[in-house]
């Protein structure tokens, strides 16, 4: 089983930049992904990164401005996130895809882990 634990949000200006961190226990061989869902909007996909970290994926809103990365042996993926926008502002969540394949990295459904998710506030 896996369990996992997101640290680093809290509140940001625009333009500025936070590191979160997903940290789990048996996690080394799933792809981990980052969602977002801001209140009354749907989840929504960040990043994700496979067990190897020799690829990542991002959503087009993300591209350029965060960064998935992953640490095996700590155990932990982390998410730089810089030139924050207002619009950033949500609850990320870490999930991990057990079965280890990276196919449908961008779907809700794919995951079956999750994390209890971490408050980012980016101010105008």
């Amino acid at each position: 089983q896996v369990q996992l634990v997101e640290s680093g949000g809290g509140l940001a200006q625009a333009g500025g930049s936070l590191r979160l961190a997903c940290a789990a226990s048996g996690f080394s061989r799933s792809t981990v992904g980052w969602f977002r869902q801001a209140p009354g909007k749907e989840r929504e996909f960040v990043a994700a990164i496979p067990p190897s970290g020799e690829s990542t994926f991002y959503a087009d809103s993300v591209k350029g401005r965060f960064t998935i990365s992953r640490d095996n042996a700590k155990n932990t993926v982390y998410l730089q996130m810089s030139s924050l926008k207002p619009e950033d502002t949500a609850v990320y969540r870490c999930a991990a895809d057990s079965s280890g394949t990276y196919f449908y990295t961008e779907r809700v459904s794919t995951y079956d882990y999750w994390g209890q998710g971490t408050q980012v506030t980016v101010s105008s």
